[in-house]
């Protein structure tokens, strides 16, 4: 989870700029599209829908944003249609990288990312050439001022979580099997825990170290990529501490 947790961290600390807000709506805003053309505007009914508009909520998103997403997504609104992509690839010295998007146009996200990797000293693989590196795993986030570890733990696992982290310095991470990251995450609504995302993310199974410059590079690979707006989510197998991320953010 270390990988993950590293980056969450610091841009937790660092909070969000206007226009980074406006950046995570975008994302939001389409994952709410795609999920509700996939399962429908139902979210008791869409687990993936009820996940995306919580996100939503968490980021302080107005309902009204929330409802034309949904709306889009079943049809009710006119809207642009969006196709998922994963892409693969390597940031400088090695590290494996995972870019997930939601995007219009294939061919134009393709060269766009294609590029910043090549300008940033990375490149764009083939399908299979890093995945079989990461595996899935649901993650739960929770502030610590939402509930006390007692109560979250026995919740949490009582409804099939596999690990909570309490060691974090202002959340609690929860850690499930992807299948069941919607049903723990019901319970935790039932029970009035409030959480600040939930999300299937991917772990390294295997992780690389960089040197100080190539991780000076992937900082700003990475950066690059987030600023894109077809990204959605960004997942590497980089093995380094919070204070050397931060030496260079």
């Amino acid at each position: 989870m270390s990988g993950h947790s590293k980056w969450s961290t610091i841009k937790r600390k660092k909070g969000k700029a206007d226009a980074e807000r406006g950046r995570i709506f975008t994302r939001l805003i389409r994952e709410i599209v795609i999920a509700a053309r996939a399962g429908g505007g139902d979210i008791d009914a869409n687990p993936r829908l009820r996940t995306a508009v919580d996100s939503a909520k968490a980021a302080n998103m107005p309902q009204n944003n929330i409802d034309r997403a949904v709306q889009r997504g079943t049809g009710e609104l006119p809207g642009v249609n969006y196709e998922e992509a994963t892409y693969e690839g390597y940031a400088p010295g090695g590290v494996a990288i995972l870019i997930e998007v939601l995007t219009d146009n294939r061919n134009r996200t393709t060269a766009e990312l294609r590029h910043l990797l090549t300008k940033n000293n990375g490149n764009m693989g083939e399908a299979g050439c890093v995945s079989w590196m990461f595996e899935s795993k649901g993650l739960i986030v929770v502030e610590k001022s939402a509930s006390d570890e007692e109560r979250l733990l026995e919740v949490a696992l009582d409804a099939g979580a596999e690990d909570v982290d309490l060691d974090q310095e202002s959340v609690y991470e929860i850690t499930t099997a992807p299948s069941d990251l919607n049903a723990v995450a019901d319970v935790l609504r039932s029970r009035d825990i409030p959480m600040t995302s939930a999300e299937v993310i991917k772990i390294p199974t295997t992780q690389t170290t960089p040197s100080e410059k190539e991780l000076e590079q992937c900082v700003r690979l990475r950066q690059a990529l987030e600023d894109h707006d077809d990204v959605q989510a960004i997942h590497d197998n980089l093995d380094v501490t919070d204070e050397m991320l931060e030496k260079f953010l």
